[in-house]
């Protein structure tokens, strides 16, 4: 295993992994945590129960692939040490968030604008 990330194809893996955990990140987890609480206020019919339930579960899970993808940023950053080259710190990290929360906002507002059946401007307001 560790020679496979001392080459460079193990280092494009860590960062592909990387940019689905950061996908997931952004888009699995507001979608697991709506359907675990969609499940909970239909079940018992209380709003705070499941909004409650919701909001821990977000920030444990949010918790949860931030060290993840913390400790991938460590194994790439110690690959690039093994290989010689110079430390890149999280500046790979931060690139792949960056990259990922863009796609995620363009995705979703293609979705809501031509999809999802919303109008860009109120329907029934004259300008």
């Amino acid at each position: 295993m560790r020679e496979l990330l001392r080459t460079g194809a193990g280092a494009v893996l860590v960062v592909l992994i990387m940019f689905i955990g950061s996908l997931v990140l952004w888009i699995g987890t507001p979608l697991l945590w709506l359907w675990v609480g969609s499940q909970i206020q239909g079940s018992t019919s209380s709003l705070g129960a499941a909004l409650g339930a919701m909001f821990i579960g977000v920030v444990a899970t949010i918790t949860l692939i931030a060290a993840v993808l913390a400790k991938l940023s460590n194994v790439y950053r110690s690959n690039c040490r093994s290989r010689g080259h110079a430390d890149p710190g999280h500046n790979v990290l931060e690139s792949v968030l960056v990259v990922s929360a863009g796609l995620t906002l363009f995705v979703f507002a293609v979705w809501f604008l031509f999809f999802a059946g919303a109008s860009p401007v109120p329907v029934g307001i004259q300008l």
